[in-house]
């Protein structure tokens, strides 16, 4: 018989999966225990993220799905299994992704997954689903189905996106943090006190959603200005092949050698309107500068550009591109997140999304953009597991067997409003009951 604090420590909402979340904790790559601590603390991150599993120590029921989130150019993947090589009861959610162009790369880890499934956690391959969403989830359909050989159920991208950062907020220990350069990364540790928020979701493009409960929200905003738009740009400015390869560059650049800076303009700060120094009065605002000067000095030169025509200090490289790129894009996405938050009265926001991938420059702009425009009235919250959120939900979605059928408790209102309506059908137009 389940037990009270049983039922206290799995998740009924959001999500239809009830996961046994008692005792969870992230798997840090070095460690194979919970850190120390009571779910909240200082960490340094590391500059290069990887997202890492999450143990469920008291979850032993069996796990008969995975779930993909398919963006426009990643897809994360979140399967359960079992601790088959330990003798430590329970199992842990693993994350993996992909880069959407090499769809089939993901499709074939997939096929694995199903292959290996009894041993991985119990279940049998009849029974095995795929619980899709992101736009992928439909331009893909019909590829991953006839791959894999199982169903495939599509779920709404923007409510998976919300019950996964619920998830997290409420349930996982050391997941949520603030971000600042004098306290790189302080958890916050779980609440169910979570609502009103807002979550900037931030993938290929950007999305602001106003959440106020658990099922509600409303997209108040987005710009096409994001995660793709770095990428893209970065592809033909720089000799970089992928997205990590532009964070790692960026964290080497230096932005000052691209950007006008205020110190530029002034000389100094500008301390009447809390401008410092360093602040960036225009992005990318020196190359124009720059490439006059390097044209002069070709014809000065004959045409030629000489090694010493242009001096060293003025030189920048394509990592220095690729910070100002950076800055420019996160700085604009922190303005737009701040102006949103204003207008809907919201305190609390959360940033998401394969953009972040807990890159230092990255979250201590946002950071930084939404303490200083809201004077430290709102505050900025970062998740370890940022790009995952839709993964996430459309996992806790899956719908147990026999849904909707006699035993099930979520959506019995449903069921009895509706019999109730039919009784009423029958008691005021008899001739019409079904049956008669």
């Amino acid at each position: 018989m389940t037990t009270t604090e049983e039922i206290d420590s799995k998740i009924h909402k959001p999500g239809s999966v009830k996961i046994n979340v008692k005792g969870a904790f992230i798997v840090d790559p070095d460690s194979a225990t919970p850190g120390s601590g009571s779910g909240s603390g200082t960490r340094t991150p590391t500059q290069y993220h990887e997202t890492s599993d999450i143990r469920l120590p008291n979850h032993t029921a069996v796990v008969s799905h995975i779930a993909i989130d398919i963006g426009g150019s990643l897809a994360k993947l979140v399967y359960f299994t079992r601790e088959v090589d330990s003798t430590d009861p329970g199992g842990r959610l693993n994350f993996q992704n992909f880069e959407t162009d090499r769809i089939d790369d993901c499709i074939e880890f997939m096929k694995h997954l199903r292959d290996k499934q009894l041993a991985l956690n119990g279940s049998k391959l009849a029974e095995l689903s795929v619980m899709a969403t992101g736009g992928g989830a439909y331009k893909f359909y019909d590829k991953i189905r006839e791959a894999l050989d199982i169903d495939v159920i599509r779920e709404d991208e923007m409510e998976c996106l919300i019950i996964g950062l619920d998830f997290f907020i409420t349930e996982i220990p050391r997941e949520v943090f603030n971000y600042s350069e004098t306290d790189p990364m302080q958890f916050v540790s779980p609440r169910q006190n979570i609502y009103p928020y807002l979550l900037v979701n931030i993938g290929s493009g950007v999305s602001f959603l106003k959440v106020t409960g658990p099922r509600s929200y409303e997209r108040v905003g987005g710009t096409s200005l994001g995660g793709g738009t770095l990428w893209g740009l970065l592809s033909l400015l720089t000799g970089a092949r992928s997205f990590d390869d532009m964070l790692e560059a960026a964290a080497q650049g230096d932005n000052a050698k691209v950007d006008m800076m205020v110190g530029d303009i002034y000389g100094t700060d500008y301390g009447k309107i809390g401008l410092k120094s360093t602040t960036i009065a225009s992005s990318f605002g020196k190359v124009f500068r720059m490439k006059r000067q390097a044209e002069s000095a070709a014809e000065d030169s004959g045409g030629l550009i000489g090694e010493d025509a242009i001096p060293d200090d003025d030189v920048f490289s394509g990592a220095d591109i690729s910070r100002s790129l950076l800055y420019a894009i996160s700085n604009n996405i922190g303005q737009i997140a701040f102006l949103q938050s204003q207008i809907h009265g919201l305190s609390d926001i959360y940033f998401g999304g394969s953009f972040i991938r807990g890159h230092v420059q990255t979250m201590n702009t946002l950071s930084y953009a939404i303490k200083f425009w809201s004077k430290g009235q709102k505050q900025a919250y970062f998740l370890r597991h940022e790009g995952y959120l839709g993964a996430v939900g459309a996992f806790l979605k899956r719908q147990p067997m026999n849904w909707g059928r006699r035993g099930s408790l979520e959506g019995m209102e449903d069921g009895l409003e509706r019999r109730e309506m039919l009784r009423r059908s029958a008691v005021l137009h008899p001739s019409e009951a079904v049956g008669n």
